[in-house]
């Protein structure tokens, strides 16, 4: 690991620590380690230069900083406070300039534009082909009901989940997909029986109802 990405690590580290709300329950220092582990993955089984390594690494680490400042628009406020943390430590122009890009590659809704921009996207969704989604998902609609920006019942949690795996997201690199898709269909599977069987609780529910009304 090199000097500048064990400082940064630290800086983010205590970054969150210090000035990121109690209430980002998903959006936090657990979810950039978890990214940055799921991005090495991917660099040990891709052949990809040291310098683009250290170049996404960085852009892992400050990828999610910018909810210190904001929800909406955290990408560019990420890009602001990583670009005075490495103007600070010396970093050239272009190279902050290919992190900035990187971190604006991690916007959910666009679609990445070159092989760094993948990379970093399928390292920052990982979790949808790993074990720990559902863990990691509950995590999110908590955080998102906690600060009043959307309420999901468990029924509408499920279609919303349902909706992002089948129609919003997909793996990009040749790794996620020879190795995190299957899980992601697995997860998505489960995501279609939960649903199923709610759908069958709450129709037996409303026959139960209706019948001690009779």
């Amino acid at each position: 690991m090199s000097k500048l990405i064990e400082k940064a690590e630290k800086f983010v580290f205590d970054l969150f620590k210090e000035n990121l709300d109690q209430t980002f329950l998903y959006h936090n220092f657990t979810h950039t380690e978890r990214v940055l582990r799921s991005l090495r993955e991917i660099i040990e089984n891709s052949k990809i230069n040291k310098s683009d390594s250290e170049i996404l690494e960085l852009a892992v680490l400050f990828h999610d900083t910018g909810y210190t400042k904001t929800r909406e628009g955290h990408e560019e406020e990420s890009v602001k406070i990583a670009t005075t943390f490495f103007k600070e430590n010396d970093v050239d122009d272009k190279t902050i300039k290919a992190i900035n890009d990187c971190i604006i590659a991690t916007k959910f809704d666009d679609s990445p534009k070159s092989d760094l921009d993948k990379i970093i996207r399928d390292a920052d969704s990982s979790h949808f082909g790993k074990k720990y989604f559902s863990e990691a998902s509950e995590f999110l609609r908590k955080e998102l009901e906690i600060q009043g920006v959307a309420t999901y019942t468990p029924r509408e949690w499920l279609d919303e989940n349902i909706r992002v795996l089948t129609k919003k997201h997909e793996f990009y690199t040749d790794y996620a997909i020879k190795n995190w898709q299957p899980r992601k269909e697995k997860n998505l599977a489960k995501l279609i029986k939960a649903k199923k069987k709610l759908k069958l609780k709450l129709k037996t529910e409303e026959l139960k109802a209706k019948y001690k009304a009779q």
